[in-house]
Protein backbone atom coordinates (compact mmCIF):
# COMPACT_ATOMS: atom_id res chain seq x y z
CA UNK A 1 0.00 0.00 0.00
CA UNK A 2 1.22 3.21 -0.89
CA UNK A 3 1.89 5.51 1.35
CA UNK A 4 0.90 9.75 1.00
CA UNK A 5 2.49 12.10 2.98
CA UNK A 6 -0.49 14.00 4.59
CA UNK A 7 1.24 17.66 3.62
CA UNK A 8 1.70 17.08 0.11
CA UNK A 9 -1.77 15.53 0.16
CA UNK A 10 -3.03 19.08 1.44
CA UNK A 11 -0.78 20.93 -1.56
CA UNK A 12 -2.42 18.79 -3.79
CA UNK A 13 -5.82 19.59 -3.28
CA UNK A 14 -4.93 23.32 -2.73
CA UNK A 15 -3.26 22.82 -6.30
CA UNK A 16 -5.77 20.61 -7.88
CA UNK A 17 -9.28 21.00 -6.37
CA UNK A 18 -11.96 21.15 -8.84
CA UNK A 19 -14.65 22.07 -6.49
CA UNK A 20 -14.39 25.10 -4.04
CA UNK A 21 -16.54 26.51 -1.86
CA UNK A 22 -16.36 29.73 0.55
CA UNK A 23 -18.18 31.41 2.99
CA UNK A 24 -17.68 34.49 4.98
CA UNK A 25 -17.22 33.20 8.92
CA UNK A 26 -20.13 34.44 11.40
CA UNK A 27 -17.47 34.48 14.31
CA UNK A 28 -14.82 36.31 12.79
CA UNK A 29 -15.72 38.16 9.02
CA UNK A 30 -11.90 38.54 8.46
CA UNK A 31 -12.10 35.13 7.62
CA UNK A 32 -13.48 32.79 5.12
CA UNK A 33 -14.47 28.95 5.65
CA UNK A 34 -14.10 26.61 2.68
CA UNK A 35 -14.18 23.20 1.29
CA UNK A 36 -12.19 22.04 -1.44
CA UNK A 37 -12.78 18.97 -3.26
CA UNK A 38 -10.01 17.46 -5.29
CA UNK A 39 -11.57 14.43 -7.61
CA UNK A 40 -9.43 11.46 -8.14
CA UNK A 41 -12.06 10.20 -11.02
CA UNK A 42 -15.23 8.11 -10.49
CA UNK A 43 -16.97 10.66 -7.97
CA UNK A 44 -14.49 9.92 -5.13
CA UNK A 45 -11.37 11.97 -3.69
CA UNK A 46 -9.87 13.72 -1.04
CA UNK A 47 -11.56 17.30 0.59
CA UNK A 48 -10.15 19.85 2.61
CA UNK A 49 -11.73 22.07 4.85
CA UNK A 50 -10.77 24.79 7.01
CA UNK A 51 -10.46 28.62 6.61
CA UNK A 52 -8.76 31.14 4.73
CA UNK A 53 -7.34 34.23 6.94
CA UNK A 54 -7.56 37.95 5.94
CA UNK A 55 -3.98 36.86 3.88
CA UNK A 56 -5.48 34.30 1.99
CA UNK A 57 -3.34 31.97 3.65
CA UNK A 58 -5.31 28.12 3.97
CA UNK A 59 -5.19 26.87 7.60
CA UNK A 60 -6.65 22.94 7.18
CA UNK A 61 -8.87 21.56 9.84
CA UNK A 62 -10.03 18.51 8.18
CA UNK A 63 -8.54 16.28 5.39
CA UNK A 64 -10.73 13.35 4.64
CA UNK A 65 -11.81 11.27 1.63
CA UNK A 66 -15.21 11.39 0.50
CA UNK A 67 -17.40 9.62 -1.97
CA UNK A 68 -20.51 11.52 -3.94
CA UNK A 69 -23.60 9.01 -4.74
CA UNK A 70 -24.89 8.66 -7.56
CA UNK A 71 -28.55 9.39 -7.11
CA UNK A 72 -31.29 10.40 -4.43
CA UNK A 73 -31.73 8.19 -1.65
CA UNK A 74 -34.13 9.10 0.69
CA UNK A 75 -36.87 11.73 -0.27
CA UNK A 76 -37.61 12.13 3.91
CA UNK A 77 -36.87 15.46 5.25
CA UNK A 78 -32.86 16.60 6.13
CA UNK A 79 -31.83 18.55 9.84
CA UNK A 80 -28.53 19.46 9.86
CA UNK A 81 -26.48 19.61 13.03
CA UNK A 82 -22.85 21.16 13.60
CA UNK A 83 -20.58 18.98 15.24
CA UNK A 84 -18.71 19.68 18.55
CA UNK A 85 -15.35 20.37 16.39
CA UNK A 86 -17.18 23.03 14.79
CA UNK A 87 -17.14 23.91 11.06
CA UNK A 88 -18.40 20.26 10.61
CA UNK A 89 -22.09 19.28 10.35
CA UNK A 90 -24.50 16.04 9.95
CA UNK A 91 -27.01 15.49 8.19
CA UNK A 92 -29.70 14.02 10.00
CA UNK A 93 -32.95 11.55 8.33
CA UNK A 94 -35.93 10.02 10.06
CA UNK A 95 -36.09 7.09 7.12
CA UNK A 96 -38.69 4.69 7.20
CA UNK A 97 -37.45 2.35 5.11
CA UNK A 98 -34.34 2.35 7.29
CA UNK A 99 -36.23 2.31 10.75
CA UNK A 100 -33.80 4.29 12.97
CA UNK A 101 -32.59 7.87 12.65
CA UNK A 102 -29.88 8.09 9.99
CA UNK A 103 -27.18 10.67 10.55
CA UNK A 104 -24.30 11.28 7.43
CA UNK A 105 -21.53 13.29 7.03
CA UNK A 106 -22.55 16.36 5.20
CA UNK A 107 -20.62 16.87 2.07
CA UNK A 108 -21.53 19.91 1.12
CA UNK A 109 -21.73 22.29 4.26
CA UNK A 110 -20.67 25.56 3.06
CA UNK A 111 -23.62 25.56 0.57
CA UNK A 112 -26.43 24.81 3.26
CA UNK A 113 -24.60 27.57 5.38
CA UNK A 114 -25.29 29.53 2.03
CA UNK A 115 -28.48 28.52 1.86
CA UNK A 116 -29.47 30.31 5.17
CA UNK A 117 -31.60 27.56 7.03
CA UNK A 118 -31.66 26.58 10.17
CA UNK A 119 -29.71 24.04 11.75
CA UNK A 120 -31.51 20.86 13.30
CA UNK A 121 -35.00 21.57 12.29
CA UNK A 122 -36.46 19.53 9.15
CA UNK A 123 -35.80 21.49 5.64
CA UNK A 124 -38.54 21.35 3.55
CA UNK A 125 -38.31 20.10 0.30
CA UNK A 126 -34.72 18.77 0.80
CA UNK A 127 -33.50 15.60 0.11
CA UNK A 128 -30.06 13.39 0.27
CA UNK A 129 -27.78 11.38 -1.97
CA UNK A 130 -26.24 9.20 0.13
CA UNK A 131 -23.14 7.47 -0.20
CA UNK A 132 -20.64 5.47 2.07
CA UNK A 133 -16.65 4.39 2.33
CA UNK A 134 -15.91 1.36 3.59
CA UNK A 135 -12.48 -0.66 4.96
CA UNK A 136 -14.06 -3.91 5.50
CA UNK A 137 -16.27 -5.66 3.50
CA UNK A 138 -17.45 -9.22 2.82
CA UNK A 139 -19.37 -10.67 -0.44
CA UNK A 140 -21.78 -13.13 0.54
CA UNK A 141 -24.39 -15.27 -1.67
CA UNK A 142 -27.78 -14.55 -2.11
CA UNK A 143 -30.79 -15.71 -0.32
CA UNK A 144 -32.58 -17.74 -3.04
CA UNK A 145 -36.40 -16.52 -3.14
CA UNK A 146 -38.86 -17.24 -5.77
CA UNK A 147 -40.83 -13.75 -7.64
CA UNK A 148 -44.02 -14.53 -5.12
CA UNK A 149 -41.65 -14.60 -2.15
CA UNK A 150 -40.05 -11.11 -3.27
CA UNK A 151 -43.55 -9.64 -4.04
CA UNK A 152 -44.81 -10.94 -0.44
CA UNK A 153 -41.39 -9.37 1.12
CA UNK A 154 -42.35 -5.92 -0.98
CA UNK A 155 -45.87 -6.13 0.24
CA UNK A 156 -45.40 -7.12 4.14
CA UNK A 157 -42.64 -3.64 3.76
CA UNK A 158 -45.21 -1.13 2.55
CA UNK A 159 -47.78 -2.30 5.54
CA UNK A 160 -45.05 -2.08 8.12
CA UNK A 161 -43.93 1.31 6.41
CA UNK A 162 -46.97 2.59 6.39
CA UNK A 163 -47.88 1.61 10.38
CA UNK A 164 -44.75 3.30 11.29
CA UNK A 165 -45.88 6.59 9.62
CA UNK A 166 -48.67 6.40 11.18
CA UNK A 167 -47.22 5.21 14.77
CA UNK A 168 -44.89 8.51 14.36
CA UNK A 169 -47.77 10.57 14.43
CA UNK A 170 -49.40 9.33 16.96
CA UNK A 171 -51.68 6.60 16.34
CA UNK A 172 -51.84 4.30 19.27
CA UNK A 173 -53.51 1.17 17.32
CA UNK A 174 -50.23 1.39 14.72
CA UNK A 175 -48.42 1.13 17.50
CA UNK A 176 -49.96 -1.63 19.53
CA UNK A 177 -49.50 -3.59 15.90
CA UNK A 178 -45.87 -2.93 15.45
CA UNK A 179 -45.46 -4.01 18.92
CA UNK A 180 -47.10 -7.35 17.94
CA UNK A 181 -45.58 -7.53 14.84
CA UNK A 182 -42.02 -7.44 16.64
CA UNK A 183 -42.44 -10.42 19.18
CA UNK A 184 -43.99 -12.18 16.04
CA UNK A 185 -41.07 -11.90 14.14
CA UNK A 186 -38.58 -12.40 17.11
CA UNK A 187 -40.41 -15.89 18.07
CA UNK A 188 -40.23 -17.23 14.69
CA UNK A 189 -36.37 -16.35 14.44
CA UNK A 190 -35.80 -17.44 17.80
CA UNK A 191 -37.60 -20.61 16.87
CA UNK A 192 -35.43 -21.11 13.11
CA UNK A 193 -31.92 -20.02 14.65
CA UNK A 194 -32.46 -23.73 16.23
CA UNK A 195 -31.86 -25.28 12.59
CA UNK A 196 -30.20 -22.18 10.04
CA UNK A 197 -27.78 -20.22 9.87
CA UNK A 198 -28.71 -16.32 10.88
CA UNK A 199 -27.49 -15.30 7.18
CA UNK A 200 -29.67 -17.42 5.69
CA UNK A 201 -33.02 -15.70 7.64
CA UNK A 202 -31.80 -12.14 7.64
CA UNK A 203 -31.42 -10.25 4.15
CA UNK A 204 -30.26 -7.15 4.91
CA UNK A 205 -29.48 -4.84 8.09
CA UNK A 206 -29.00 -1.57 8.66
CA UNK A 207 -27.36 -0.67 12.38
CA UNK A 208 -25.58 1.85 14.45
CA UNK A 209 -21.74 0.31 15.01
CA UNK A 210 -18.95 1.86 17.01
CA UNK A 211 -18.39 5.36 18.98
CA UNK A 212 -19.23 7.93 15.84
CA UNK A 213 -22.95 8.46 15.08
CA UNK A 214 -22.14 7.88 11.37
CA UNK A 215 -20.94 4.22 11.48
CA UNK A 216 -23.23 1.93 10.79
CA UNK A 217 -23.20 -2.12 9.94
CA UNK A 218 -24.91 -2.94 7.21
CA UNK A 219 -26.01 -5.73 4.77
CA UNK A 220 -27.93 -5.35 1.33
CA UNK A 221 -28.47 -6.56 -2.03
CA UNK A 222 -25.58 -5.21 -4.67
CA UNK A 223 -27.36 -3.80 -7.51
CA UNK A 224 -24.49 -2.55 -8.96
CA UNK A 225 -20.69 -3.05 -9.39
CA UNK A 226 -17.78 -1.64 -10.91
CA UNK A 227 -14.20 -1.89 -10.80
CA UNK A 228 -12.00 1.18 -11.34
CA UNK A 229 -8.00 2.71 -9.99
CA UNK A 230 -7.42 5.13 -7.74
CA UNK A 231 -4.59 7.24 -10.04
CA UNK A 232 -2.64 8.16 -6.60
CA UNK A 233 -2.09 4.86 -5.48
CA UNK A 234 -2.58 2.40 -8.28
CA UNK A 235 -4.82 0.46 -6.02
CA UNK A 236 -7.98 -1.31 -7.53
CA UNK A 237 -10.98 0.26 -5.80
CA UNK A 238 -14.68 -1.19 -6.16
CA UNK A 239 -17.73 1.02 -6.37
CA UNK A 240 -20.83 -0.72 -5.25
CA UNK A 241 -24.76 0.18 -5.43
CA UNK A 242 -26.45 -0.91 -2.84
CA UNK A 243 -30.07 -1.86 -1.55
CA UNK A 244 -30.88 -2.35 1.76
CA UNK A 245 -34.07 -2.19 4.19
CA UNK A 246 -35.22 -0.66 0.38
CA UNK A 247 -32.80 2.55 0.95
CA UNK A 248 -30.16 2.80 -2.05
CA UNK A 249 -26.89 3.91 -1.83
CA UNK A 250 -23.47 4.03 -2.95
CA UNK A 251 -20.10 2.52 -1.34
CA UNK A 252 -16.75 3.19 -2.28
CA UNK A 253 -14.17 0.05 -0.58
CA UNK A 254 -10.34 -0.68 -1.30
CA UNK A 255 -10.56 -4.19 -3.16
CA UNK A 256 -7.80 -5.21 -0.33
CA UNK A 257 -10.53 -4.20 2.37
CA UNK A 258 -13.37 -6.82 0.62
CA UNK A 259 -13.11 -10.23 0.59
CA UNK A 260 -15.11 -12.22 -2.22
CA UNK A 261 -16.03 -11.28 -5.58
CA UNK A 262 -19.29 -8.87 -5.71
CA UNK A 263 -22.11 -9.14 -8.61
CA UNK A 264 -25.39 -7.81 -9.08
CA UNK A 265 -27.81 -9.93 -7.10
CA UNK A 266 -24.97 -10.93 -4.07
CA UNK A 267 -25.08 -9.47 -0.75
CA UNK A 268 -22.63 -6.92 0.71
CA UNK A 269 -21.64 -7.08 4.54
CA UNK A 270 -19.60 -4.31 6.10
CA UNK A 271 -18.67 -1.35 8.22
CA UNK A 272 -19.51 2.10 6.46
CA UNK A 273 -19.00 5.52 6.69
CA UNK A 274 -22.35 7.55 5.78
CA UNK A 275 -21.33 10.57 3.92
CA UNK A 276 -24.21 12.24 1.75
CA UNK A 277 -25.10 15.80 0.05
CA UNK A 278 -27.93 17.86 0.78
CA UNK A 279 -30.37 19.02 -2.02
CA UNK A 280 -32.51 21.91 -1.25
CA UNK A 281 -35.05 22.80 -4.20
CA UNK A 282 -33.20 27.02 -4.47
CA UNK A 283 -29.72 25.45 -4.66
CA UNK A 284 -29.87 22.27 -5.55
CA UNK A 285 -28.54 22.90 -9.38
CA UNK A 286 -25.02 24.67 -7.63
CA UNK A 287 -24.08 21.68 -5.92
CA UNK A 288 -21.20 20.13 -7.64
CA UNK A 289 -21.80 16.33 -8.21
CA UNK A 290 -19.77 13.78 -9.85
Amino acid sequence: MKIIDRYNLIDDVLSKAQSRSFITSEEDEEYMMAELRYDLGEGYGICASGIISEDEEFLCEALYPFYLGSGVSSIEEVSVEEKIEGNVYAGVIDDLNVGTTLIFHLLNSVEFLKSGCRQVDPIPGSTAILSALSVEGTVMLPIQKTEQERQEIRNRSRQRKKLMGKARSGDENAMQDLSVQDMEIYASVMDKLQYDDVYTLVDSYFMPTGAECDLYSVMGEIVQCRMTQNPVTLEKVWLLTISCNELRFDVCINQLDLFGDPAPGRRFKGIIWMQGILQLPYYENKVDNK
